[in-house]
């Protein structure tokens, strides 16, 4: 009988395992289209910058009109689940007043004053900021792998941004980068859902390890990653706007021409870009990762939109990357290989 049950616990630890593998694979693919469509932000954003649109405007802009285009598919995604939705109220406002426009508002300050290269780097920062917060409030010391993979991941961060020739920092600049990557680290357990307390994932729960219910909508009660995307940008939309009407966030936007890709083209192209790849897509698919991998994992893959910023640039600016930055983008892949395979 012993040997019964245990050749039955191991059928059943080797069905689950086998059962999950193909929500990871989705949890990656997810993860990356995050990192690619956000790696388009700084392209588009300072476009409008350089315009002279102010960071709280162009922020605002972007969340606008990404609220828009995903109020279709979020309210489809509803049916039946309005209650759902009144019971995460506080995670909506949390995920819409720090993840959305909070960590944007932040990014476009920090882009306004150094090159877009060391923002992400700071932005990126992050990660680590994830990996302490389960150290210190769950109790999730990190394994040997994690520390390595996260020292080698930052490194190739250094060396990516070292290899773009950027040049000196601005104290104000950095401090924006510095708050930025509070804000991500935020995002990323909010984006988790409503999994323990204060909407972070606890040690050895499901939604840590990649289940079926993490997978698709986090815990009972969770929203889908559309709706939160949505509801959080309506949230961030409207605080911006309250900060723009009492003056304490600076509102400039221009009608005029911009230059995008080496061409004047109109302001709206970017605008859409913005909100469309950069937000819409990179947000519901970032949610839905974190919801299949975890905050710890998610948040390194994360930083590969430093990759694809550079490989944007080279294949739309013919900005071809110096053998510095191939290195960096080298160690960043191996970074996040030690962590996801620190995760298996």
């Amino acid at each position: 009988m012993t040997t019964a049950r245990t050749r039955e616990t191991r059928g059943t630890v080797a069905s689950g395992v086998i059962a999950r593998a193909p929500r990871r694979g989705a949890g990656l693919g997810l993860a990356v289209l995050s990192a690619a469509t956000f790696g388009t932000s700084g392209t588009f954003g300072s476009s409008l910058l350089t315009a002279g649109w102010s960071p709280g405007a162009a922020v605002l802009v972007r969340v606008s009109v990404a609220a828009l285009i995903l109020t279709g598919p979020a309210l489809l995604r509803l049916r039946g689940r309005w209650g759902d939705f009144r019971r995460s109220a506080r995670l909506v406002a949390g995920y819409g007043l720090i993840g959305v426009a909070g960590c944007q508002v932040c990014y476009f300050n920090a882009i306004e004053r150094m090159p877009v290269g060391i923002a992400l780097l700071l932005e990126y920062l992050g990660a680590v900021l994830v990996v302490g917060w389960l150290w210190l409030r769950h109790g999730q010391r990190p394994r040997t792998l994690t520390i390595a993979g996260a020292a080698v991941a930052v490194a190739g961060l250094a060396l990516m941004v070292g290899g773009s020739g950027a040049g000196g920092l601005s104290p104000i600049g950095v401090l924006w980068g510095m708050l930025a990557a509070v804000s991500m680290a935020v995002y990323f357990f909010l984006s988790a859902g409503p999994v323990g307390k204060g909407g972070s994932v606890p040690a050895g729960t499901d939604a840590a390890a990649g289940t079926d219910a993490a997978a698709e909508a986090g815990a009972a009660g969770s929203l889908p990653p559309v709706v939160l995307a949505w509801a959080g940008m309506c949230v961030g939309a409207v605080a911006l706007a309250v900060g723009g009407i009492v003056h304490a966030l600076p509102l400039v936007a221009s009608a005029s021409d911009v230059t995008l890709l080496g061409h004047r083209v109109s302001w709206v192209l970017p605008v859409i870009g913005i909100a469309m790849l950069a937000t819409a897509i990179a947000y519901s698919a970032g949610i839905a990762a974190v919801r299949r991998l975890g905050p710890k994992l998610a948040s390194f893959i994360g930083m590969a939109e430093v990759l694809f910023a550079s490989v944007f640039a080279w294949v739309l600016l013919g900005q071809l990357p110096s053998a510095t930055q191939f290195l960096g983008g080298a160690l960043i892949f191996a970074g996040v290989t030690l962590v996801r395979v620190d995760e298996s």
